[in-house]
């Protein structure tokens, strides 16, 4: 239980972000990674001088695949669906929805929706 207190309050400023449609990532004042989602310490050099900032929601499409069993009840009015990695051009990745049709090098933007009263990532084609 503490466990789920602490994390939810480690990521409550990237939850925050979605709810007002920005994506937020944090990045290490000493050497300068940008890692999502939320850690207490950087995953490059361990420093604790951590702060959030707003990616630009630009970034490359990692990877994808097509999702054609919903893992659960509250997604599968969306099956099936289209799930990419993307390297944002901040330098961290991120798991979202996407359009179908990505491929992998492709542009993309950040874009949301509303499902089952939580605020989703879609990565669209730039």
């Amino acid at each position: 239980m503490v466990e789920m207190v602490a994390s939810s309050f480690l990521a409550k400023p990237f939850v925050d972000g979605l709810s007002a449609q920005s994506v937020m990532y944090q990045h290490c004042a000493f050497c300068g990674l940008a890692q999502t989602l939320a850690h207490y310490g950087c995953q490059s050099c361990g420093s604790e001088t951590l702060s959030w900032r707003e990616s630009k929601g630009k970034g490359r499409v990692y990877s994808v695949t097509q999702v054609g069993r919903a893992p659960t009840d509250a997604f599968k009015a969306l099956a099936p669906y289209t799930l990419a990695i993307v390297e944002l051009d901040e330098g961290f990745k991120l798991m979202g929805h996407a359009q179908t049709g990505l491929l992998i090098g492709e542009s993309v933007v950040v874009s949301f929706f509303e499902h089952d009263k939580r605020i989703l990532l879609r990565f669209l084609r730039e």
